[in-house]
């Protein structure tokens, strides 16, 4: 579990197949800090395992799932990406419950200065946008934001200042893809009301059965 509130950017130090799966290792330090050899670091908004570690980088390995679904397939050595540690039961909750589990890719389709404010908006799958609402929680390349505006397929988000120097979203240009983790609350409540639905629809059909109408 993570908070989506990024602790370093790090850089790619190489990403190459291993025996039959794939290997990124990450240059960085701020993460290092009170990691061990199993721990979860969230590398633009995965859920990764660290398997080796040294003083100034980690390696992990990605699963042919975590690549088809994610935008770390496309990444190359030298690539700046955001970092997170996995959440302690000391951990401050500065943004939102994020698993580091991502839904799919979007991709950015404007960059509109504001002041000193930046707004990018972001093109989904349309189904995913019955999880993403005005005013709710949204993860992008593990950054917890806020959704300000959201259309058929698309969605919008702001960036303050000091969020701008500390992730990589104001590095990327139209077009480039983004990692899209929603807020899994979402997804509970939609599994809920279906089985509470089929309940129903279930009771409902045994009554008219049983008074020999069905």
């Amino acid at each position: 579990m993570f908070t989506g509130i990024v602790e370093e950017r790090g850089t790619i130090a190489s990403c190459r197949e291993s025996g039959d799966g794939f290997e990124l290792a990450v240059s960085c330090s701020t993460v290092l800090q009170g990691t061990a050899l199993g721990d979860s670091i969230a590398v633009n908004g995965v859920c990764l395992t660290v398997t080796s570690m040294s003083s100034t980088q980690f390696t992990a390995g990605l699963a042919p799932e975590t690549r088809s679904r994610t935008n770390l397939a496309d990444l190359s050595i030298g690539n700046p990406v955001n970092l997170e540690r996995s959440v302690t039961p000391s951990t401050r909750m500065g943004g939102h419950f994020v698993q580091g589990h991502v839904d799919t890719t979007g991709s950015i389709v404007e960059f509109r200065p504001d002041q000193d404010a930046l707004w990018v908006s972001i093109r989904v799958p349309a189904p995913l946008m019955r999880y993403i609402v005005s005013k709710g929680y949204i993860t992008l390349d593990g950054t917890s934001l806020t959704v300000v505006d959201v259309g058929e397929d698309w969605f919008n988000v702001t960036l303050v200042a000091y969020t701008q120097q500390h992730i990589i979203m104001p590095g990327k240009s139209v077009g480039d893809s983004v990692n899209v983790e929603v807020d899994v609350l979402g997804k509970y409540v939609e599994n809920l009301l279906k089985r509470e639905s089929a309940n129903h629809s279930t009771l409902s059909l045994d009554v008219l059965k049983e008074n020999g109408y069905a």
